[in-house]
C-alpha cells in the first residue's frame, strides 16, 4: 500500500478578538482561508480551554458507560443518537475505529438524550455548550455572508437552531486506542472524506493527534487518496474549522470543501491512545433555499441538499464495496446497509 505523502502547509490562524471593531479584517482573513485552504483555526472565540475540557469530561462520562446503556439512545435516520463502529467511509470501505453520539437541538432528540441517572446533567451541559458554539458559528456566518455579497444575517436566519426543522448538530466522538503496528500500511481511525454540511467547528484535545487535511483546491484524486496530506495539531483552546460541501455549493465553488481524515497511528511518534473530539456541524433548516449569488447550480432546499448528499455518499460506498468484493463472494446482508449516514 502506498505510503502517505506529507507536505507542510500553513493553516491560517484567525483571531476573533474585538469582533465588531475588526469585522472587515476578520472577513478578509476568513474569505482568504475559505478560498485557498478550506481549513482554518480560530482563537479568541470566547470559549475557554477549561470550558472545552469540561465538555470533554461530559463526553467521556457518556462513552465509559456500558454498551447496553448507550444502546438505549440508538442512532436513527434523523441523524441523531449513538453508533459504534458502524460508519463506513467510501474512501476505505471499512468502518471507522470509533463510536459517536450525535445531538441536535429540537424534536429529533425526543427520547434520545442519555438520562441524568447515568450521566448527571448530561442534556443541560450539552445544550449549554452547543449554544455557545452556535454563537461562534454565527459570527463566522456573518463574515461568509459579507464575503459573498449577502446581507449580514443571510446565513444566520437559515441556521436558526430554535426552529423545529433545525439540522445543526453536535457530535461527540471517541476513537478507540490502536495497537502499535509496523506493517508499512496506512491505517485510518476515520477514512478520508469531506463534510457535506455548511461549516464544521471541531474541538480536539491537545496531544491527541491524527487529524490530517488535503485542501480541496489541490485534490486530483478521489477522496484525495494518493495526494499530499498535512498533519493538524492544535493548542488547547484553539478551534479548527472547515468548509463543507454545502457552503462550497452556496458560494458557487468559490469556497473550498476540504478532504480530511483521522489517520490511525502507524509511524514513530504517533499517538496510539484513545482520542476524543467534538464536532459541531452548522446545517441550514430544511426549507432554506440554497443557491449561490452567481446561480451556478439549481436552487435546492436544505432538505434536498442533505438527501442528495446521502444518495451520493451511499452510491460511492456501494461502488467501493462492490469493487473490493471478489465475484465469488456472496453476502447474506447488504454490507452498505449498516453504514451510518452521518455528516463527518
Amino acid at each position: 500500500m502506498e505510503k502517505t505523502k506529507y507536505v507542510d502547509r500553513e493553516i491560517p490562524k484567525i483571531s476573533l478578538a474585538n469582533f465588531e471593531q475588526r469585522i472587515n479584517e476578520i472577513t478578509a482573513q476568513l474569505v482568504n482561508a475559505a478560498e485557498n485552504v478550506g481549513f482554518f483555526s480560530i482563537t479568541d472565540h470566547g470559549i475557554s480551554a477549561d470550558e472545552v475540557e469540561s465538555m470533554f469530561k461530559v463526553s467521556e462520562s457518556f462513552f465509559v458507560l456500558p454498551n447496553d446503556v448507550k444502546a438505549t439512545v440508538p442512532w436513527n435516520p434523523n441523524n441523531v443518537g449513538w453508533e459504534n463502529m458502524s460508519q463506513v467511509r467510501p474512501s476505505t470501505g471499512a468502518p471507522d475505529g470509533k463510536e459517536s453520539y450525535q445531538l441536535q437541538f429540537g424534536d429529533n432528540m425526543k427520547g434520545l438524550w442519555m438520562s441524568d441517572e447515568h450521566v448527571p446533567g448530561f442534556k443541560d451541559n450539552c445544550m449549554e455548550f452547543m449554544h455557545r458554539v452556535q454563537k461562534v458559528s454565527e459570527k463566522l456566518m456573518i463574515c461568509f455572508a459579507r464575503g459573498l455579497g449577502f446581507e449580514d444575517d443571510f446565513f444566520n436566519k437559515v441556521h436558526d437552531v430554535s426552529r423545529p426543522d433545525s439540522q445543526s448538530c453536535c457530535r461527540l466522538l471517541h476513537y478507540y486506542a490502536t495497537p502499535e503496528t509496523n506493517d508499512g500500511k496506512i491505517h485510518h481511525r476515520a477514512g478520508a472524506h469531506a463534510d457535506w454540511g455548511f461549516l464544521t467547528v471541531l474541538f480536539q484535545r491537545e496531544g491527541q493527534s491524527g487529524l490530517e487535511i488535503c485542501p480541496g483546491r489541490e485534490v486530483v484524486t478521489e477522496f484525495a487518496l494518493g495526494d499530499t496530506w498535512t498533519k493538524v495539531d492544535l493548542k488547547a483552546g484553539d478551534i479548527i474549522c472547515n468548509i463543507g460541501d454545502l457552503l462550497m455549493s452556496w458560494s458557487d465553488d468559490r469556497f473550498k470543501s476540504t478532504f480530511h481524515r483521522v489517520k490511525a497511528p502507524c509511524e514513530p511518534g504517533d499517538y496510539y491512545g484513545e482520542r476524543y473530539s467534538i464536532a459541531y456541524f452548522s446545517q441550514p433548516v430544511k426549507d432554506a433555499i440554497i443557491q449561490g449569488p452567481k446561480k451556478k447550480y439549481p436552487a435546492v432546499t436544505g432538505r434536498q441538499f442533505t438527501e442528495n448528499a446521502i444518495k451520493k455518499y451511499f452510491a460511492a460506498l456501494k461502488a467501493k464495496v462492490e469493487s473490493d468484493t471478489p465475484k465469488s463472494v456472496t453476502h447474506t446482508q447488504d454490507p452498505v446497509s449498516a453504514a451510518v449516514s452521518a455528516t463527518a
